[in-house]
């Protein structure tokens, strides 16, 4: 017999009651630092108001409503709660229906304390994507993500890195084989930047009341105490892991030199143009060159607590003044603007960061706001604060900047790449290595050495996508149809964000007649990219016949 709707109400209570228990656990679990409060509770409350503290979490807890139109595509974006759910709307008008678009995405966390930026994470068939858009607190206002401030399609594909999650979030999960941005389940376990990332496992101290001893880092060398802000306030140009560890495989106490090599272009004094990370702007400044390890992040910066604006001048000030505590400094040095930051660490404006500045942290005597001449910079790379690198860590910095269509990094990573290629001991496999050789092959035009190296590559790591569908292009180009579709077919089934292989892959199967399989590719493709104007001409031109699969292809 059919219940009455009012039968339905204390079931309906109690799934409501259960949802909003469910919604508290989630927020307790993503604040698994109380424990500390027990002993540490004015620390504690201090440091939850910091950034680092709010740098993600639930992404109801911290919506930062959305209503503006992204000019270059067109598109209507929103970002609202509702039901206790945060949501991201785009919409598009257009008289054509491949140009029509109208969506929405459910938003699970968000990422950035709002001081600086913020954004949202979403989830896929379990892998993880940032919206297209960002919140720049600065200029307080919403737009497209860095890169894509002309774009004329919507990136909805922008994948979620493990590496910079480790510096928004606290028990970052390893991803799954294939694909950096997809998990088996959540990306992180908790919420923002916990004690355990800096003070390291807290177990043993919590399970003895505070008796077992846990990480102090003053108590470090200096090297492993400044590891623990480097690890992710230091960026360089490029950073490649060590020989069996990545940035993931760091642990407080660790020397982080012994993770991942750090590499910069030689003479690159004064401003170049791009955000450079706080550290390698501080090694260049002579309040470091002069006071050596004394000076660290924390001589200025308490990681416990952040200042509120009104303090934040006569804070900043007491500290220049704990070295520069001379009479002329503290009365007579412009004793009309007491702010030493605004003339010796001014913002400057960067070149690959939409919307914001960096602070100036080379301490300069006399601020020097123009951008340094490109053709100035050496070509050559060097490592920060001048860290031992192989060979092989050196061509891999070299390949990254190959990518972009640089001659000299080019024959650089392949001289570096093939002189460590034949150091490598018998068994120990590089997929890394190999992938970039290969690419570097390819492009020299060198095909059967790449196709060679590619293969080495996926022998080692046989879900490795950008071998993969390297591979495959080199293999319809050779004929082998059947080989270039298998490659294909596995490139976007570990990874659909790889879009040029599913779109190769849908056209391909087209042409050897497969016109239902070729459906179920786009099919996929929108569902990760549904303002793809290119697979969706396509999609319609199977659908309506026009593009009629295995002739005349």
């Amino acid at each position: 017999m059919r219940r009455s709707i009012s039968s339905w109400r204390p079931l309906l209570l109690t799934v409501a009651i259960l949802i909003t228990l469910m919604a508290v656990i989630a927020r307790a679990e993503q604040n698994p630092d109380a424990p500390c409060a027990k002993c540490h509770q004015q620390i504690y409350d201090s440091y939850e108001r910091t950034p680092m503290a709010r740098a993600s979490g639930l992404a109801v807890d911290g919506v930062i409503p959305a209503d503006f139109v992204h000019a270059p595509s067109g598109i209507h974006y929103r970002l609202f709660l509702k039901d206790d759910r945060a949501w991201l709307t785009y919409q598009r008008i257009s008289d054509s229906s491949l140009r029509s678009l109208d969506g929405k995405q459910e938003l699970l966390y968000y990422l950035g304390s709002g001081r600086r930026g913020r954004t949202y994470l979403f989830q896929q068939e379990s892998y993880w994507f940032e919206i297209p858009v960002n919140w720049y607190a600065k200029k307080k206002t919403w737009d497209m993500a860095p890169n894509y401030l002309q774009a004329k399609e919507m990136p909805f594909t922008l994948p979620v890195d493990p590496g910079c999650l480790r510096c928004h979030a606290s028990g970052v999960q390893p991803s799954l084989p294939g694909a950096r941005n997809h998990f088996s389940a959540a990306p992180f376990a908790h919420g923002g930047i916990q004690c355990e990332s800096c003070h390291g496992d807290a177990s043993a101290h919590l399970a003895q009341n505070g008796r077992a001893p846990i990480l102090n880092p003053d108590k470090l060398d200096a090297v492993r105490r400044d590891s623990i802000c480097l690890q992710c306030h230091l960026e360089g140009e490029v950073s490649i892991p060590r020989a069996g560890h990545t940035l993931t495989t760091y642990q407080p106490g660790d020397n982080l030199f012994d993770h991942v090599a750090y590499f910069v272009h030689k003479q690159q004094g004064g401003m170049p143009g791009r955000a450079t990370s706080q550290w390698e702007a501080l090694l260049q400044s002579q309040c470091k060159r002069k006071s050596g390890d004394r000076l660290t992040c924390t001589t200025c910066h308490d990681p416990h607590n952040s200042s509120a604006p009104a303090e934040r001048v006569s804070y900043y000030r007491s500290k220049c003044l704990t070295c520069h505590s001379g009479s002329a400094f503290a009365t007579q040095h412009h004793p009309e603007n007491p702010d030493c930051t605004s003339c010796h660490m001014p913002q400057q404006s960067t070149a690959d960061i939409a919307h914001e500045q960096a602070t100036d942290h080379r301490i300069p005597r006399v601020p020097d706001l123009t951008v340094k001449d490109a053709a100035a910079i050496s070509k050559e790379l060097t490592t920060i604060n001048n860290q031992p690198a192989t060979p092989r860590e050196f061509g891999l910095a070299y390949a990254q900047i190959a990518q972009h269509g640089d001659q000299f990094a080019h024959s650089e990573a392949l001289r570096f790449l093939k002189a460590a290629e034949t150091s490598i001991d018998n068994g120990s496999p590089d997929p890394e290595l190999h992938t970039q050789l290969g690419f570097l092959e390819q492009t020299s035009g060198d095909k059967i050495q790449a196709v060679r190296e590619y293969e080495a590559a996926l022998r080692d790591d046989p879900p490795n996508s950008t071998a993969a569908g390297d591979l495959a292009v080199l293999k319809i180009q050779s004929g082998d149809t059947v080989g270039a579709v298998r490659l294909w077919q596995s490139v976007f089934s570990h990874d659909p964000s790889q879009l040029a292989a599913g779109y190769d892959l849908a056209v391909t199967q087209c042409s050897l007649g497969d016109a239902v399989a070729s459906h179920q590719t786009l099919t996929r493709l929108l569902q990760f990219s549904p303002d793809n104007l290119r697979v969706r001409q396509f999609l319609s031109a199977i659908t309506d016949g026009s593009a009629r699969c295995g002739s005349n292809r």
